[in-house]
């Protein structure tokens, strides 16, 4: 009976390992395919990055987190003093000052954020849970500063990965779901402002209500939300005009019709969308793909390599790679469940949320669902920064799976 179990959990480990490596070696080729006809070559520093994020991972997996505890605040106030260098003296590309120059590196310091944000934040709540609505602030503390540090590079999606871990660590932490939606409800208030103002006369009651019901003094906590609201509705309209650049304005309304500018603001999405259904049932082959070929896809190494993924590998090949992320999903769901101590759950459950939320909105941005906001498909697009985070990620969860044996092993 030990053998068995023994056997089955090693069995599993496949897909904390397998899955990763296999989608980078895929995404090798792709990225090698779009670069066919460029003036340059550098797919190959895709697997050398993975590489080294390899190593990374296999040095954090034999590290207790427990052990990163002492640690979290210089990490979070040395990630901090990087995004704030950003500003200072970052490199511009593509209308955003996203990176820091070292050593002829470009290196983005919001990829980074996002671990030592998950880190504190998992830290915190282990030791604060949210069990009364003042409790937030902590959490609305660690998160909102590197949150806002990245919005005015400006870097709207890797914002909206922020306000996404940080809703998913709340729940997971025992803040009831009530609660959750009245967070996140402001941004549904601001939605409903730009498109369907009328919705609003049924949207702030609905919270009013949802606010008298589960918040401690009712009246009070029901007035609150109705003016933060309403204070949302009259803002929106000056954030809107003011507080987004021009091509992020654009972003955000043209995936609905990208029709409407199609040599512009709308190109990215007509040219992935024609690209992923060009490739049929089973693709035009790796290395094949005449769109790829030709660079019709801006981006396409890094934002659209899905785009690739679609023409070159088909519906077969796209649907294998969006079940490997349900399943990855599924393996660290089961981790963070099994998990020692509060603390490794919450971090294997925040970076399970910053991995899948990239995921969908990546995705849902290349077949023309969402707007282009910049996010990366994990392990397959091309970036060394995001690359060498993905495998910290991994490495910190595995650091989970090997502790939570030894407690089995020594239960046993």
């Amino acid at each position: 009976m030990f053998a068995r179990n023994h056997r089955q959990k090693h069995q599993r480990e496949w897909i904390l390992w397998g899955l990763p490596i296999g989608m980078v070696a895929i995404a090798g080729l792709l990225i090698a395919s779009t670069q066919r006809q460029a003036d340059y070559a550098d797919w190959y520093h895709h697997w050398i990055t993975a590489g080294v994020g390899v190593v990374v991972a296999l040095i954090l997996e034999r590290l207790p987190l427990q052990r990163l505890k002492p640690f979290l605040l210089p990490i979070f106030g040395l990630t901090v003093a990087s995004l704030v260098a950003v500003r200072l003296i970052g490199t511009t590309a593509l209308g955003a000052q996203r990176w820091i120059s070292i050593g002829g590196v470009h290196v983005q310091p919001s990829e980074f954020a996002k671990i030592a944000a998950i880190l504190l934040l998992a830290a915190v709540l282990s030791k604060h849970p949210v069990e009364r609505p003042v409790d937030v602030l902590r959490p609305l503390g660690v998160i909102s500063i590197p949150w806002l540090l990245v919005f005015i590079q400006p870097d709207l999606g890797t914002s909206l990965v922020f306000g996404a871990l940080m809703l998913t660590m709340l729940y997971w932490s025992g803040m009831p779901i009530e609660w959750v939606i009245l967070l996140l409800s402001p941004l549904v208030t601001a939605l409903f402002a730009g498109i369907f103002p009328w919705a609003m006369v049924i949207w702030i009651p609905l919270m009013a209500l949802l606010a008298y019901r589960s918040l401690p003094w009712k009246r009070i906590a029901s007035t609150i939300t109705i003016a933060i609201h309403g204070a949302m509705a009259i803002v929106t309209p000056w954030l809107w005009m003011h507080g987004l650049k021009d091509y992020q304005r654009d972003r955000l309304v043209l995936f609905l019709d990208p029709s409407q500018d199609p040599l512009g603001g709308g190109y990215h999405l007509l040219q992935s969308t024609v690209g992923i259904g060009s490739g049929g049932l089973f693709g035009a082959g790796l290395l094949q793909g005449q769109l790829t070929k030709l660079r019709f896809i801006p981006e396409q190494h890094t934002d659209f390599i899905f785009s690739a993924l679609g023409e070159e590998t088909g519906f077969i090949g796209c649907l294998l790679v969006v079940l490997g992320f349900a399943l990855l999903m599924a393996r660290l769901l089961q981790v963070a469940r099994h998990a020692r101590s509060d603390f490794e759950s919450l971090v294997v459950i925040g970076i399970g949320t910053m991995l899948m939320f990239q995921v969908v909105v990546n995705i849902f941005m290349t077949i023309g669902l969402g707007p282009v906001t910049g996010i990366p498909l994990p392990f397959l697009s091309y970036g060394r920064s995001a690359m060498v985070v993905n495998f910290i990620s991994l490495g910190l969860c595995l650091s989970v799976v090997r502790q939570s044996r030894r407690s089995f092993a020594g239960l046993r």
